[in-house]
């Protein structure tokens, strides 16, 4: 059996009937979440962007600071700052590193059988007036371009070989240089700041019996290709 029941039709509009008053505030509500999103999505992108282009500002004005101090130095004022010291033949000189560890005497064949520090290390400057002078050393080492011009290297091996120690990689400069132990070698400015900065990593350790400094009238002899070179060097070239 079916039972009818009647509609109440007093109520029937308070079921259907939309609240206005309260749609509005539903209304304003949902409007203020979209643009609180809205606005820190914005603070997230421009804020990143805001940083990355003070990072990149940061970053270009120290680069050129840097090379701005790099390029007002000069020669006395790498003397003072790393406190060098007048060398007979690489300009002006400051060991850095001589191992504690020792190679014991027998260790390593002769000239070194009396034994040796297994590695030394220096800076070095030169200038037209401090230049490299034709010297060896027994001791295989290793040339590193710091600041400054690059130098020129005579080495009097083959027929003589001559190489560029320095920053232009494209140019073909070298920034690190091995030098063979018991080579002959000198070296001169090429540039316009008038001063290198580099240093000389030698293994095993140097002691002053390891240097020799050469005799230009036998080399020249020895080297005839070069000759001239071996006369002139280290005068500087611009």
């Amino acid at each position: 059996m079916r039972v009818l029941v009647p509609r109440d039709s007093a109520a029937e509009p308070a079921m259907t009937e939309t609240n206005p008053v309260r749609q509005q505030i539903d209304g304003g509500s949902a409007r203020r979440r979209f643009l609180q999103r809205a606005a820190l999505l914005c603070g997230a992108m421009f804020g990143s962007n805001i940083a990355a282009t003070a990072g990149a500002g940061a970053a270009e004005t120290a680069k050129g600071t840097g090379s701005k101090m790099v390029n007002d130095m000069t020669s006395d004022d790498v003397l003072k700052l790393l406190n060098l010291k007048p060398n007979a033949t690489c300009g002006f000189v400051r060991e850095t590193y001589r191992a504690s560890q020792q190679i014991a005497p027998g260790g390593l064949p002769a000239p070194f059988a009396e034994g040796r520090p297994l590695g030394s290390a220096l800076y070095f400057m030169v200038t037209p007036q401090a230049p490299v002078r034709l010297h060896r050393i027994r001791n295989d080492q290793l040339y590193h371009y710091y600041l400054g011009d690059p130098i020129e290297v005579l080495l009097l091996r083959g027929e003589g070989e001559h190489i560029i120690v320095g920053p232009d990689l494209r140019a073909g400069h070298r920034v690190q240089l091995l030098i063979p132990g018991n080579t002959f070698h000198t070296a001169r400015i090429i540039g316009s700041k008038r001063w290198f900065l580099g240093a000389s990593t030698e293994w095993p350790g140097v002691i002053p019996a390891d240097v020799e400094l050469g005799k230009p009238d036998l080399l020249t002899t020895k080297f005839p290709k070069v000759a001239a070179d071996i006369r002139n060097y280290p005068l500087s070239v611009d």
